[in-house]
C-alpha cells in the first residue's frame, strides 16, 4: 500500500518519512511489505490508511492540483483535515493510532458486530433496529447510500437485526468482518478518551470547507472541528448526506486518494452519473491529473 506513490513523488515520501519519525517505528515498511497480519490491527491500519491518503494528496498538490472542498468518511476525515491544513500530520498519525487502540479496546472481542442492509427504505431500518435491540444497542452507524446502511452494536443484536431484515423489507442483510462496532454508543469509552487527546493538540481553521461527517455539512472554524471530531466516535457517519452537500455546492468532479474504490462505488449508488477518480498509486495518480487538466484547466494554475 502506498509503495509507487513513495516512489514516484518526493511530497508522497516526504509523507510516509514524517509518519515514520512521529509513530517512532517505520510505519512505511509496514505499509509496503507487511506482514498482512499486522497491518491488520486496527491500531496499524488507521494510520497506514491516513498516510497512504494523505500521500496521495500530496502527489495531486505537487502537480498543482487543489480542491475546493474536502470530506473524509469515519478515519477519512483525519486525512481530509490533513489535507485542508487544520491539523498537522505529525498530530493526526499519532491520534488515529490511539483511535484505533481506543475503539479495539472499548469492546471486549466478540462482544460487537456490524452489518451492512441492502435496501429498503428508512423507516424500515429504523423499525428493524428497534425490533432487533431487545435491550441491546442496534442502530444506523453508516449511511453510505440509498441502498446501503451499515448497522452497529452488541454481536446478539445485529444477528438479530440480519435475521429479521427479510421481514422488515431489506433485500440483503450481511454481517461483517469488522474488529469492532464503531459509530455507536458503545463507542463512548473510546470517545472519552480521544476528547482527552483533541483537546492536546493544536487544530487550525481549514484552508477550504470540511464537509463533516456528524451534520454533513461545510465547517471551517477550529472548535467546530474539534467537537465534530469528538461526536464523530459515537455517532453515525452521514456519507450521503455528505456528497449531497457538496453535489449542492456545485462540486462536479470527486476525487477519492487513499487505498481502493470502495468510495467511488458509493458515489455512483448516490448519484448514478457522477463524475469521479481514485488516486492511489502512479498511473491512477497520471490519469487523474490529466483528466482533471483536461476538464478543469484551472485546478493546474
Amino acid at each position: 500500500m502506498g509503495r509507487e506513490l513513495f516512489d514516484f513523488s518526493a511530497a508522497a515520501r516526504s509523507v510516509f518519512e514524517e509518519a515514520d519519525r512521529a509513530l517512532g517505528f517505520r510505519l512505511s515498511k509496514l505499509c509496503f511489505e507487511g506482514p498482512a497480519e499486522d497491518l491488520q490491527l486496527t491500531a496499524n491500519t488507521q494510520p497506514a490508511i491516513l498516510v497512504t491518503s494523505v500521500a496521495a494528496a500530496e502527489a495531486l498538490r505537487e502537480e498543482g492540483v487543489r480542491a475546493d472542498f474536502v470530506a473524509g468518511h469515519s478515519l477519512g476525515e483525519y486525512s481530509a483535515l490533513v489535507a485542508a491544513h487544520a491539523l498537522s500530520l505529525t498530530d493526526a498519525v499519532r491520534l488515529v493510532r490511539k483511535r484505533g487502540e481506543y475503539m479495539q479496546e472499548a469492546v471486549p472481542v466478540g462482544q460487537g458486530a456490524m452489518a451492512a442492509l441492502l435496501g429498503g427504505d428508512w423507516d424500515s431500518i429504523e423499525s428493524l433496529c428497534r425490533d432487533a435491540a431487545q435491550g441491546e444497542v442496534c442502530s444506523p452507524a453508516n449511511l453510505n447510500s440509498p441502498g446501503q446502511v451499515v448497522i452497529a452494536g452488541h454481536a446478539a443484536a445485529i444477528a438479530r437485526a440480519v435475521e429479521l431484515a427479510p421481514k422488515h423489507g431489506i433485500r440483503r442483510a450481511v454481517m461483517l468482518k469488522v474488529s469492532a462496532p464503531f459509530h455507536c454508543s458503545l463507542m463512548q469509552p473510546a470517545a472519552e478518551r480521544l476528547a482527552q487527546d483533541l483537546d492536546c493538540v493544536e487544530i487550525q481553521d481549514t484552508e477550504i470547507p470540511l464537509i463533516n461527517n456528524v451534520e454533513a455539512q461545510a465547517v471551517r472554524g477550529a472548535e467546530d472541528i474539534r467537537a465534530g471530531l469528538k461526536r464523530q466516535v459515537t455517532q453515525p457517519v452521514r456519507w450521503e448526506d455528505s456528497i449531497r452537500k457538496m453535489l449542492a455546492e456545485q462540486v462536479t468532479l470527486f476525487v477519492e486518494v487513499g487505498p481502493g474504490k470502495v468510495l467511488s462505488g458509493l458515489m455512483k449508488q448516490i448519484v448514478r452519473n457522477a463524475e469521479c477518480v481514485h488516486v492511489e498509486d502512479q498511473i491512477s495518480l497520471r490519469e487523474t491529473v490529466e483528466r482533471i487538466r483536461g476538464a478543469l484547466p484551472e485546478a493546474s494554475s
